[in-house]
């Protein structure tokens, strides 16, 4: 699903008050990170990480590797917390992008 940049904007309002759901840590992108992400993605749609990557190259390459393997649109990202979201229709209470 692409969305749009004012949806974009709607979901940065909305992930703010959000703390990270998952941590990249110092052993990097594994594949039980992975699953994590993508059952906290399931659960919630909307959630930030942290990526404690060593440089902004590194955190760029991670970010990618998770949009990738996740199908998820990358809302923002503020130094070491980028938000992510994925719609999931299956959820009781799906989040409702607004067609903007």
């Amino acid at each position: 699903m692409t969305i749009t940049e004012k949806q974009k904007r709607w979901l940065k309002k909305q992930v703010h008050h959000l703390n990270p759901v998952v941590i990249v840590g110092q052993h990097g992108l594994t594949e039980s990170v992975l699953a994590e992400i993508e059952i906290a993605m399931s659960h919630h749609e909307l959630l930030k990480i942290r990526i404690n990557a060593g440089d902004r190259e590194a955190r760029d390459a991670v970010i990618g590797v998770i949009q990738d393997r996740t199908q998820a649109n990358l809302i923002t990202r503020i130094g070491n917390v980028a938000a992510f979201y994925r719609a999931n229709p299956d959820k009781r209470e799906p989040i409702v992008v607004p067609k903007l």
